[in-house]
């Protein structure tokens, strides 16, 4: 690019938009020569400093440009303090007019500088706008966030002011009454500080939640963190420390007391997170500090001002915006300026209010509703804590509406209050239409609320969504208990989730991530749904299949503790209708499931998952079959029950080819490789593999709800290829397991860490078992994965082991063994038992390495054997030799050597090869080495991993 000319000095980089400022360089009104600023074609009068300060802020529009370099630029040569800076971009955002009229031009990141973020264009050239931020793909739409207002008014100059404090002071509440339009600032907020958090912004409502106690488990899932217990705060905290993100927590005061300690421990513990909060009360903890959103400002009553006058305050502006936008199109005249400044008066500024009003005038003009608001509306600014929730201010104001609509609009509105969250066109006809009744009616009466402003409609690609605003949900709802129809419509409502939650259970197609948020925007109301039901007796038939058909939501969006409550409790009252159902079998199932990863792997997972599969089987439901089978061969391998695996693979097989489909097949193949490699028979397990891996595209294609999800065979095919006697491959198949292929599965991602590792400490690459050790530390605390936590221990003790340091690795060893015999996951726990064993010998524990190998290879014996049994004899008879018993020793070498012929495992066989030779040198035996050099013959890669250096050096020491 061309360096700006500058006065004064020359920018250290020009990484920026490339700007020629011979040519001119236009920005909204504005338009820039050489160091000629217009606006609208008039010259605009600057500084010659803030100038230079412009100057190099657009040669580098979309960038953040360091405070340093603005100093070197515009101050060259001189010692100035960060203070001129300030005063400079202040005179600059002065005469450019930031922040007024929704103009934003010039944004100060803190502590890394100023960034030029308005659209910039070189008009003689015709050049695209620069984007305002160079902010990732991902950051582009922010489309996870809530609809913004196309125009705001009034608020203007809350955003640059509220924007700021948030970057300033980590943690501010936006406080108001309600109505006052803090979710609508905090929504502004959130779009426009999407680029400079680069995408990372999370917006959670809370207004639908009832369960206080859901709070944090409801931050997590917004988060994409794993639920795996009661009180998840402290995997938030720590998922969060170290991260970037802008958190909004939205209508807080029904939940206060959750949000406040959630709050508090992340504004103490993760100093990168930004906190809005929005509430009708303080939060009152450490770090808050508060942002009142006061009343838009209205003209004064009595000061004879001119319509023009009148229509300066944001309190006019908004009324007659919203009249206008409802139909009004009188002209609003001085004549008129008098009365429209008494109702904004009688509306105290409350924008909820405002807008209730402004949509009539169209109806009774100007004159008329200020009538009605003296005899129908009274607005009351109370705070105590003992008035009805969400009604402090604006009970009177929907009162009054109420009795402006329909009694179709009446019936619909209260009927609609029973949604916790947005709903469909759909839903709303399920839950307000009578029986028998045209379902036009509804939707009449629904377009007649949108269009009156009490129910606020969104666009979700080619649909809509709908929801009623808080204070109105409240107060319709209360209108449903006075009629007597609550207990009706929350039947209709629980009936209507019930259905669609069933209905997408059986979804396939389409957009994977479109269903899968479609299902989520159910999440508040099948909450509210199950509430109810199990509450309420005259939802006492539909308790079982609701949580039959919320428990699949529950897994899909990881929060399994929810899944595991009401999948017992369902159970727990299954009458004789639903014995043996589909629904027994979708709760078994998902107990089954939930108790694995958050109870341990108990007797009761296991038999809740037999139970389901008896059901599957009995009723021929053959996708489920598959899934249960899946399940249960995972609670086999985590329990080191390793004579189960093949056949629940090979069923599982079985039913995959009747269902036909190839996901599933290929998912068979990789169930079937992972059993036969664990149980032993590597030629097998690689076989299998390969297949799985031939069809990895369709496993990958799949989604959360399908029967082979998550099926991930290079995994457990990394490990048997270096089992056979290919460690080279091995590498290369893991590499990308644990890089840019990695899991997107929270679970999976751990297994693929800690397979990694057993494969990168076989080879002898010890810094890179580190390297997985501490990511899957850090993975599974952020997820609150306890046993992969004391897997972690594990791998680290092994690492240290390896390293020498023989002390603290036995001792990590210990600590961690116990808790995965507590929790029944023997998976890995053989691997750490024989690196005990050998950390105990070489501290001289002879009898207590020993004593540790014996109960492990009786523990694995009792599973059905493994494929780590060649190892561990060797290990033994390595011991064995140490102590004197060369017998016993020679004894336990063969068996290794018999079992890893049996398993096809050359690896194990080259071991076990180079412990025998070292006892047959010991003994004096003819030719020792014949065999060890028969098995490294068979070797064709891998030579410079650790097992084959070493036997090489044995052979060349032999022969030299």
């Amino acid at each position: 690019m061309t360096e700006p000319p500058a006065g004064h000095g020359s920018p250290g980089n020009g990484a920026g938009a490339s700007l020629d400022f011979d040519a001119v360089v236009s920005f909204g009104p504005f338009s820039l020569r050489s160091r000629l600023l217009e606006r609208d074609g008039a010259p605009v009068k600057l500084g010659s400093r803030a100038m230079d300060i412009l100057r190099l802020l657009l040669s580098r529009a979309g960038e953040v440009v360091p405070k340093s370099e603005i100093l070197s630029y515009a101050w060259s040569g001189l010692a100035v303090e960060e203070i001129s800076l300030r005063v400079h971009v202040a005179e600059l955002r002065k005469v450019l007019g930031d922040g007024k009229d929704g103009a934003r031009y010039i944004t100060n990141v803190p502590s890394r500088g100023y960034c030029f973020v308005a659209p910039v264009q070189r008009g003689e050239r015709n050049v695209a706008p620069v984007p305002v931020l160079r902010a990732p793909e991902r950051a582009a739409a922010p489309a996870a966030l809530p609809h913004r207002l196309d125009r705001m008014i009034g608020r203007d100059d809350v955003l640059p002011e509220l924007s700021a404090r948030l970057l300033s002071d980590r943690f501010v509440t936006l406080r108001g009454p309600g109505g006052i339009g803090k979710t609508t600032v905090a929504t502004a907020l959130a779009h426009d500080m999407w680029q400079a958090f680069e995408g990372h912004v999370r917006f959670l409502e809370f207004g639908p939640l009832k369960d206080a106690t859901l709070v944090a488990s409801t931050v997590a899932a917004a988060l994409g963190l794993v639920v795996h217990h009661d009180d998840p705060s402290g995997s938030i905290v720590n998922f969060l420390r170290g991260r970037r993100l802008l958190l909004i927590l939205d209508s807080c005061e029904h939940v206060i007391d959750e949000v406040a300690r959630l709050a508090e421990n992340i504004y103490r513990e993760a100093p990168g997170i930004a906190i809005l909060a929005t509430s009708r009360e303080s939060l009152l903890v450490e770090g808050e500090q508060i942002f009142e959103l006061v009343p838009l400002a209205g003209p004064p009553q009595g000061a004879r001002l001119s319509a023009g006058e009148v229509l300066d305050y944001p309190a006019a502006q908004l009324f007659i915006d919203r009249a206008a936008a409802a139909g009004h199109r009188g002209d609003i005249t001085d004549e008129d300026a008098e009365v429209l400044a008494e109702i904004c008066g009688k509306l105290d500024g409350i924008a909820l209010a405002i807008e209730l009003a402004a949509v009539r005038v169209g109806v009774y003009g100007l004159r008329e509703m200020a009538a009605l608001l003296d005899s129908r509306l009274k607005l009351e600014w109370r705070g105590r804590r003992t008035a009805p929730p969400r009604q402090q201010t604006l009970g009177a104001t929907l009162d009054w509406s109420f009795g402006l609509i329909g009694e179709s609009e009446r019936t619909v509105l209260q009927r609609l209050a029973i949604f916790a969250g947005p709903f469909t066109l759909k839903g709303a006809i399920a839950v307000a239409a009578d029986e028998g009744a045209a379902a036009d009616r509804v939707v009449d009466a629904l377009e007649q609320l949108v269009a009156k402003s009490l129910v606020s409609a969104q666009p979700d690609g080619a649909s809509r969504r709908y929801r009623l605003l808080d204070a109105t949900r409240a107060y319709a709802m209360q209108k449903l208990v006075d009629a007597g129809e609550a207990a009706a419509i929350a039947r209709r409502h629980t009936a209507y989730v019930q259905r669609t939650l069933e209905a997408g259970m059986a979804e396939q197609g389409g957009d994977p991530a479109s269903r899968l948020q479609a299902r989520a925007s159910l999440l508040a109301d099948a909450r509210a749904a199950l509430e109810w039901s199990f509450a309420d007796h005259d939802g006492a038939a539909l308790r079982v299949p609701l949580a039959g058909s919320a428990a699949r939501l529950f897994v899909e969006l990881n929060l399994l503790n929810e899944a595991r409550i009401w999948s017992g409790r369902a159970l727990a009252m299954l009458d004789d209708a639903n014995q043996g159902g589909k629904w027994e079998l979708e709760l078994r199932s998902t107990l089954g499931h939930a108790f694995m990863f958050t109870e341990r792997n108990s007797e009761q997972a296991e038999a809740a998952l037999r139970r389901g599969l008896e059901i599957a089987e009995a009723l021929g439901d053959h996708a489920n079959a598959f899934r249960l089978l899946s399940r249960l061969n995972m609670f086999y391998r985590r329990t080191g029950d390793y004579r189960h695996l093949v056949p629940t693979a090979r069923q599982a097989e079985r039913i995959a080819r009747q269902i036909g489909d190839t996901a599933g097949i290929a998912g068979s193949k990789a169930l079937l490789g992972v059993s036969y490699h664990l149980a032993g028979d590597q030629a097998e397990a690689q076989a299998h593999l390969d297949e799985g891996v031939r069809d990895d595209a369709a496993l990958r294609g799949t989604e959360p709800g399908h029967f082979a999800y998550s099926r991930t065979p290079q995994i457990p095919l990394a490990r048997v290829l270096w089992l056979r006697g290919f460690p080279d491959r091995a590498l290369d198949c893991v590499r990308p397991l644990v890089g840019a292929a990695a899991p997107r599965d929270v679970v999976m991602h751990c297994i693929a860490l800690c397979w990694s590792s057993s494969v990168f400490g076989w080879v002898g690459d010890w810094a890179a078992v580190e390297t997985m050790t501490g990511r899957l530390a850090t993975h599974a605390n952020l997820h609150g994965l306890a046993p992969y936590e004391a897997v972690a221990t594990g791998f680290r003790a092994q690492t240290m082991i390896a390293r020498g340091e023989l002390a603290g690795g036995v001792d990590l060893l210990r600590s961690a063994l116990p808790r995965l015999h507590a929790d029944r996951y023997e998976l890995y726990a053989s691997a750490f038992a024989a690196d005990l064993s050998q950390g105990l010998a070489a501290l001289g524990r002879l009898t207590d390495g020993l004593q540790v190998l014996h109960e492990t290879i009786a523990r694995v014996e009792k599973g059905g054997g493994g494929f780590d049994m060649p190892e561990l004899l060797r290990r033994r008879g390595d011991l064995e030799a140490r102590t004197g018993d060369l017998g016993a020793a020679e004894a336990s070498f063969a068996a290794s050597l018999a079992l890893a012929a049996q398993q096809g495992a050359l690896s194990w066989r080259l071991r076990t090869e180079m412990s025998l030779a070292a006892l047959r040198l010991r003994q004096g035996i003819k030719n020792p080495l014949d065999d060890l050099a028969a098995t490294y013959a068979r070797f064709s890669e891998g030579f410079e991993t650790a097992d084959l250096k070493a036997a090489r050096l044995v052979l060349d020491e032999a022969s030299a």
